[in-house]
Formats: C-alpha cells, sequence, structure tokens
C-alpha cells in the first residue's frame, strides 16, 4: 500500500519548476484535443481558424512557461502574452488561452522586481493588441475589449493579494521568532541572575565573616571551606546552564532542580550565617513541569535578599506541595543587619514575579513590622500527599 504522506513528502522536495510543470502539460494536451478546438479564449470577433503547426506553437508558447511561473514569473508572464497574442491575432481561439490569467496570477504573487513596469508594458501591449483585433475583426465594441482588460486586471490583482497575505504571514513568522527570542534572552537573563547573585552573596557574607575569625583559626577555617564550597556549587550550576544553552549538548539533566536542592540551599545559606528554619509539606510531585524550578527560584532569591538585607536575621522558609500548586513562604524578623551587603537591581523579584504570572499563579513580597520582608508566592502544578 502506498503511503500518502511520504509521496507528499516527495512531492515537496521536488524542484518547484518540475512541480509546475504538469499544469502546462495538462492544458498543452487539453488544446489538442479535437473535442476543443475552438473553444478556448475569443477576443475581436475573428473567425476560427483550423489548427496548424503555428496553433501548436502558439498552443507551446503559452502552456509550457506554467513550468517556471514560480521561478521566473516574468519570462513566463511575457512568454504566454506572446503565444496568446499569436492565437488571437491568427484566430486559432485554443483551449490554451486559460493560461494567461493563470500566469498573471503568478507574475502578481511571485513577481519580486520591475512589478509597476510590468504592468505598464502589459498594458500597453494589450492595447496595441486590442486596436490590431479590432481593425481585423468584425466590428466588437470597445466595451468587451475593456472588459477583457479588467478581468486580467483582476487576476493580477488576486496575484497581488496573495503575495500581501504570504508578506503579512511572514511578518507575522518574523515577530514571533523575535518575541521568542527576546523570551529566551530574558530567561536566561533571570537564570544567571539568580545563580550568580545567590552564590556571590554567600560568599561576600561568609568572607566579610571571615575577617573577624582570625583568633579562632576552626571557625575561619570552616568558614573559608564554606566559601569555597559555594564557589564550587557557582561553577557547577553555570556550568549546567551553559550547557542547556548547548543546542548539540543532548544529555543535560532536567532543568527542573531535584527537590533536596532546595534543602541545600537552606544549608548553604545557615553556613553563611543565617539562621533559616526550613519547613516542607507534602510530597513533592515526580513531574511537576517548571513550577518545582520556580518554587526553587522563589526560596533562592528570597534568601539572597535576607543575606543582604537582613543578614544575622532569623528566617523561616515554608515550601507547601498541595495537589494543584506550590506554595512558598520565605520570611525575616528584621532583627539582622544589612551593613556592608551587595545592593541590588531588584530584577530579581521582578523576574520572579514574571515567572510566577507566567504559570497563572500568585506572587508578593512585601514589609513587615520590625524592618522584615515575607515573600509568599503560590505556583500552580504541585504534588500532594500528607506532612514531612
Amino acid at each position: 500500500m502506498i503511503d500518502r504522506r511520504r509521496v507528499l513528502e516527495l512531492w515537496r522536495r521536488l524542484d518547484v519548476t518540475v512541480r509546475d510543470l504538469p499544469l502546462g502539460v495538462l492544458l498543452l494536451v487539453a488544446s489538442l484535443l479535437p473535442a476543443l478546438r475552438g473553444q478556448g479564449t475569443e477576443v475581436g470577433g475573428l473567425p476560427t481558424r483550423p489548427g496548424d503547426a503555428l496553433a501548436g506553437v502558439a498552443a507551446a508558447l503559452q502552456c509550457l512557461p506554467l513550468a517556471v511561473r514560480r521561478r521566473w514569473p516574468l519570462v513566463c508572464v511575457a512568454l504566454v502574452s506572446l503565444g496568446f497574442a499569436v492565437d488571437q491575432l491568427r484566430g486559432y481561439h485554443l483551449f490554451a488561452g486559460t493560461a494567461l490569467p493563470i500566469a498573471l496570477i503568478s507574475a502578481g504573487s511571485y513577481l519580486g522586481r520591475f512589478r509597476r513596469a510590468t504592468a505598464v508594458v502589459a498594458s500597453v501591449a494589450f492595447a496595441v493588441l486590442s486596436v490590431e483585433l479590432y481593425r481585423r475583426g468584425t466590428g466588437e465594441s470597445v466595451v468587451e475589449f475593456v472588459a477583457f482588460y479588467l478581468a486580467l486586471a483582476l487576476a493580477w490583482g488576486i496575484g497581488a493579494w496573495m503575495r500581501s497575505v504570504r508578506a503579512a504571514e511572514a511578518e507575522r513568522r518574523g515577530r514571533a521568532a523575535e518575541d521568542a527570542r527576546n523570551a529566551e534572552r530574558a530567561r536566561i537573563a533571570r537564570e544567571l541572575h539568580d545563580v550568580v547573585t545567590h552564590h556571590v552573596t554567600a560568599m561576600v557574607v561568609q568572607s566579610e565573616a571571615a575577617r573577624y575569625l582570625t583568633a579562632a583559626p576552626d571557625r575561619l577555617d570552616a568558614t573559608l571551606a564554606a566559601v569555597s564550597d559555594t564557589g564550587r556549587r557557582a561553577i557547577t550550576d553555570l556550568r549546567h546552564l551553559l550547557d542547556l544553552l548547548n543546542p548539540d549538548h543532548g544529555t543535560a539533566e532536567p532543568r527542573t532542580p531535584p527537590v533536596g536542592r532546595v534543602l541545600t540551599l537552606v544549608e548553604q545559606t545557615r553556613r553563611a550565617g543565617q539562621p533559616v528554619e526550613f519547613t516542607e509539606e507534602g510530597t513533592p510531585a515526580a513531574a511537576t513541569g517548571s513550577s518545582d524550578l520556580v518554587a526553587y527560584r522563589v526560596v533562592q532569591e528570597a534568601l539572597t535578599n535576607a543575606l543582604k538585607y537582613d543578614h544575622g536575621g532569623r528566617t523561616s522558609v515554608l515550601v507547601r506541595h498541595g495537589e494543584r500548586e506550590i506554595t512558598v513562604e520565605v520570611g525575616t524578623d528584621g532583627s539582622g543587619t544589612g551593613a556592608g551587603s551587595p545592593g541590588g537591581s531588584g530584577r530579581g523579584l521582578a523576574g520572579l514575579r514574571e515567572r510566577v504570572g507566567v504559570l497563572g499563579g500568585e506572587f508578593s513580597a512585601d514589609p513587615v513590622e520590625g524592618g522584615g520582608f515575607v515573600v509568599r508566592a503560590r505556583i500552580p502544578g504541585g504534588g500532594g500527599g500528607g506532612t514531612s
């Protein structure tokens, strides 16, 4: 049994000239059929003449150039018009005259350069042909010539409309592709911001703390080890992100971090000198799409801000896995200090709000009495289960 899809795919792979040739051949064969002789287009009222060798040439000129109607539309319309003029002036009235409006539609649709000049030259050529047919004919009215010219102009206009539709579609696709590229750039920027800001902030805070631990070698060694560990994690995360951006990298890990990395994030923040109380409720789903990643980023950004603006203050992290959503709440009590911490641009919270909003969730970041803050996010797409 023939696979129709395979046949269509093979047909689309053929050169456009090969695909357009059958139409011309079909019209040429129809023009040579005895039953269709003299049944073609008739302009000017000349009596129908029996076919001869020149009739075959006129038929070939009108039909075969349709093979290049999309590749070389100007050549096509010129040859078809020449064949049509011979056909009408000799009075063959071939069925091949049907090719003229097809050629005009193709020219209006695919001709890129000299469009206005082509329309003017074609109009002048038709006027000259009409005058000669009127002189040779039996006195056909001028209205008939004008009506036929308008019909040909309509064919050109249809082609021009098809061209404008394709151009509009190409522009729409171009805008969609550009929007997709911009969205991907924004996503990459957010990923880099989340990774770099958190790890570098933790390293800066740990390094600042190490300056005051010179009298306690054990604690100093532990702090420096934490700095090194944070740096290695930053390199690992950046390498993972760059691997995801590499189109030739086919073995990258899933973009969503494992659930256990939230706890690792909390431990890392604790080593930077931030007392963090972590609570996780419910059972994470096996597959949550991008919601798990967004929840992770919310915790990461909130803890980064806690290190920056409330260093040493009591911090709480709550991650609740529901049946249809993940709820995250991170807050500080304002008892710490932000002195000497690196400043921020505000892009982190704005990026989180955008991420959560894309998934149809809710996000808020508000100050609390005493100088602290609380970040809340409700992210659709959860797991379910009991409390842990």
